[in-house]
């Protein structure tokens, strides 16, 4: 079997540089449009930007780790590559679209794998009217702000919010509130992948807030919606025993 044509990218990080030099000399480098697996070098970070920038390609991306946490990453070795992608176990993900209005009257759109976070951006706390398919479910939230999470995104900003660990494959959304003050004591809500989620803003030139998608910022948001697209898919290749729904079981009990 012939190997691989391999793309290799990596993060500006000393630790990634390094292996993208050895693993070029070894494995040679080509083209990403001419690529059969894309290898990122870096941390979680990095693997996203990865996704994101090469997602017209469907092309897999098999990540090793040169950065921290390294999550969405396998375990850096610099031998044995091209058996390690041979036996590679593929997870494919759908992010989520987010559409944003502001005050201006502007509409940004963005895709997010992890999450779409609202977040306060003044003094005081953001009030935000949650709707869910055309439902009212929420009045009024008053919080430090608000994300809907992916199951790929919920060990990530979600987690840190005491929001749910979802598994891979379960089709849900996590809809999680950051320091939620009023319902004090209110834990979020589990949704299901095809719902459609949208935040208004009350008052928002008072109490101003900014949506993000995976570290897309858009600033002076008055609505937000978001739902899944399956027209995207995002393959991530694993070391078998080590995929994401695995490590999501794993998390669950560290």
């Amino acid at each position: 079997m012939p190997r691989p044509k391999i793309a290799f990218v990596a993060s500006s990080a000393p630790l990634a540089q390094s292996a993208l030099a050895d693993l070029s000399t070894a494995h040679g480098n080509v083209a990403l449009d001419k690529a059969d697996v894309i290898v990122a070098l870096g941390g979680d970070g990095f693997m996203l930007q990865t996704l994101h920038a090469t997602q017209h390609l469907a092309v897999p991306v098999y990540g090793m780790n040169r950065g921290t946490v390294g999550f969405l990453m396998n375990e850096f070795h610099a031998t044995d590559l091209p058996d390690r992608l041979d036996a590679a176990v593929e997870e494919v993900i759908n992010p989520l679209s987010m559409t944003a209005l502001c005050v201006d009257g502007s509409m940004h759109e963005a895709l997010a794998i992890n999450e779409v976070s609202l977040l306060r951006a003044g003094p005081q706390a953001a009030k935000l009217r949650i709707t869910v398919d055309g439902k009212l479910r929420m009045t009024e939230l008053v919080c430090d702000g608000a994300l809907l999470a992916t199951p790929a995104g919920s060990t990530a900003y979600n987690y840190s919010a005491h929001g749910p660990i979802l598994p891979i494959g379960s089709d849900v959304l996590a809809l999680t509130a950051m320091s939620a003050f009023r319902p004090r004591r209110w834990r979020g809500a589990l949704l299901p992948k095809r719902a459609v989620v949208r935040f208004d803003v009350i008052e928002p030139d008072k109490r101003p807030v900014m949506a993000d998608a995976d570290g897309k910022s858009v600033r002076d948001v008055a609505s937000v919606e978001i739902r899944s697209d399956p027209s995207v898919q995002h393959r991530i290749l694993f070391d078998p025993g080590h995929g994401l729904e695995e490590r999501l079981i794993r998390e669950q009990f560290a």
